[in-house]
């Protein structure tokens, strides 16, 4: 899972979410990606089952990022490449699934035209 090994304290201040993404809110890596619309803290249970969802579905072809930390509105969650736009699309609408929090299938501008 993805969690340090020791910490100095056991309970961390949350702090608050508020605005949208300043950084990684564009694609960075792959082609296509999934974008969050609303503002959450995802646990690492809900990363990783996204991920395997993504990666069973794309039959381990194509590449996987995962761009993930505390979620604002416009942050890059998924990106994937390598593969067809019908595939990725399925791929990344299984893994919003198992996120709770409405998100968005993005694609590269060069793509489209």
């Amino acid at each position: 899972m993805l969690q340090p090994k020791k910490t100095k304290f056991r309970k961390m201040q949350k702090g608050k979410m508020k605005g949208n993404a300043q950084r990684g809110h564009l694609l960075a890596f792959g082609s296509f990606g999934i974008k969050a619309l609303e503002e959450t803290w995802l646990t690492a249970r809900q990363i990783e089952a996204a991920r395997i969802a993504v990666t069973r579905f794309m039959k381990r072809q194509g590449q996987v990022w995962i761009r993930v930390f505390t979620v604002s509105p416009g942050r890059m969650l998924f990106e994937c490449d390598g593969v067809e736009m019908d595939v990725a699309k399925e791929a990344l609408r299984l893994a919003a699934q198992k996120l709770p929090i409405k998100t968005k299938f993005i694609v590269r501008r060069d793509l489209l035209a």
